[in-house]
Formats: structure tokens, C-alpha cells, sequence
């Protein structure tokens, strides 16, 4: 099993290709839909990383894959452009998955 990642800038695919994760660069909500869909059918993929401006493209789709699908796991990063607000995110999944407010 290995990690995909899914990255609005080169700098992020670069530091995470020297960490021998693969992955693209993409920038329209299109192309994120398309790539997530093509890795979400990888059997080798257990993780995929996508960072914060990609998820921001489609939150609901990003929301609903992470509530109903097993595998892979999304999992939300900062770019170097990135702010602190991955503590929210999470938070509103948590409190979405079991339906009580934190």
C-alpha cells in the first residue's frame, strides 16, 4: 500500500517525490474531480494527501468520500501557502461522522 499525492503546486510534489510519494499537480475543480476519481480505483493507493486549496476546490465531494469510503483515506495538508486550520477541518468530520458538535 502506498500514498498519492494530489497537489496544487510543484514545490509540494517535489518535497513529497524526494519522500518517494508519487502524484500530480492539478488546479481546476475538474481536474481535482478526474484524479480523484481515477485514484480513489488504484488498489495499491491507501492514502492519498491533498492539500488544503485542492480540497477547497470541492468540499462536499471531499467531505462525502471521506464519510463513506473505506479506502483510500484523504487526508488534508498545508503547502508552504498553507494556513493552521487543519484543527477545524477535522473537527467539522468529527463532529459530521457522529453528530455532535465539538
Amino acid at each position: 500500500m502506498k500514498f498519492y499525492l494530489l497537489s496544487d503546486n510543484i514545490d509540494t510534489q517535489m518535497g513529497m517525490r524526494l519522500a518517494g510519494i508519487e502524484g500530480v499537480v492539478v488546479h481546476e475543480r475538474h481536474e481535482v474531480l478526474q484524479e480523484l476519481e481515477r485514484v480513489m480505483h488504484m488498489e495499491d493507493v491507501a492514502i492519498v494527501l491533498m492539500t488544503t486549496k485542492l480540497i477547497e476546490t470541492c468540499p462536499e465531494v471531499i467531505s462525502e468520500l471521506k464519510l463513506k469510503q473505506k479506502k483510500p483515506l484523504i487526508v488534508e495538508i498545508p503547502d508552504r501557502h498553507g494556513s493552521a486550520k487543519i484543527g477545524e477541518t477535522i473537527d467539522r468530520y468529527v463532529s459530521e461522522a457522529i453528530g455532535v458538535k465539538l
